[in-house]
């Protein structure tokens, strides 16, 4: 019986070790847990990492640059003015990048300035890059390292509320985003997301052969979700807490990849990478 108590932890552990091993590996905007998010910096240091997949955001610039953040605005958690003074929560998204062109988003600092959600985040001076410039400089990166090519999961940043205004129009944003991503040639290893289910069933009727993510969060079924979108995606990724057994064996009979985000502990990887699921998304790329 002592023997069987001993033996069947380290089972476990290997079980768990050869799940985690099968799934892919996604550093979400870079791994902001550790450098500064959606920065080139970022990418590298997720690379370095064993990060098989990139995960990024994209929105345009007023003079139609594809351009990688999350926001659609300066975010007050971390953007400096290019006097050096910081972006404040009051106007924050009074300074939104659909109304600036490239040149004057290039001069805010998103790097120097601590984001006080992580705390090992390293700091340094960096800027929002263009999509065009980050594949280029990762693309380098991983050669140069003797690194396999990198994959992108790449996220359109759109809503109907602020379609024109934060944004353009879903069949604009996606053209500019294939655009770039068709001249550097990388829709083969790519994947894109939203939340928005518009830009995605624009590309599935005018692009099927790119793999698309739709991004949930909220607590309906997979079948909810998937019904609402109104075709079967590549992968389904919802916030990793919405995540069972059950959604796993779903998606997976219906040919789907599931990718929770943003799962930020070792446990909580290792139960999902139990589950089955096919990749994770992390702030921390250094617990894969």
């Amino acid at each position: 019986m002592k023997k069987l108590v001993t033996v069947l932890p380290l089972v476990m552990l290997t079980t768990m070790l050869v799940a985690q091993n099968k799934v892919i590996r996604e550093g979400h905007r870079g791994g902001r847990g550790l450098m500064p998010e959606n920065t080139i910096a970022a990418m590298k240091k997720a690379l370095d990492l064993g990060v098989q997949v990139l995960e990024l955001d994209v929105v345009i610039s007023k003079d139609k640059q594809v351009v990688v953040s999350h926001d659609t605005y300066m975010s007050a958690a971390f953007a400096l003015k290019p006097s050096g003074q910081p972006v404040s929560a009051e106007e924050e998204k009074t300074i939104l990048l659909y109304g600036m062109p490239y040149a004057e988003i290039k001069k805010y600092d998103v790097g120097s300035r601590h984001n006080q959600a992580f705390a090992r985040q390293q700091n340094f001076p960096a800027y929002k890059p263009l999509l065009s410039e980050l594949i280029d400089s990762v693309e380098l990166y991983a050669k140069q390292k003797g690194l396999p090519p990198p994959e992108y999961n790449i996220e359109i940043k759109s809503e109907p509320q602020t379609d024109n205004t934060h944004h353009p129009q879903p069949q604009e944003f996606s053209d500019l985003v294939i655009g770039v991503c068709q001249s550097k040639h990388i829709t083969g290893r790519m994947v894109i997301q939203s939340f928005d289910k518009r830009p995605l069933q624009l590309l599935h009727r005018q692009h099927p052969d790119i793999v698309l993510s739709y991004l949930t969060a909220n607590t309906k079924t997979p079948a909810e979700n998937l019904q609402e979108l109104g075709f079967m995606p590549g992968w389904y990724s919802p916030a990793y807490k919405t995540v069972n057994p059950e959604t796993v064996r779903f998606c997976h009979e219906k040919g789907v990849k599931v990718v929770p985000w943003t799962v930020n502990t070792k446990p909580e990887i290792d139960a999902l990478a139990a589950m089955g699921v096919d990749a994770i998304i992390s702030d921390y790329p250094d617990l894969f």
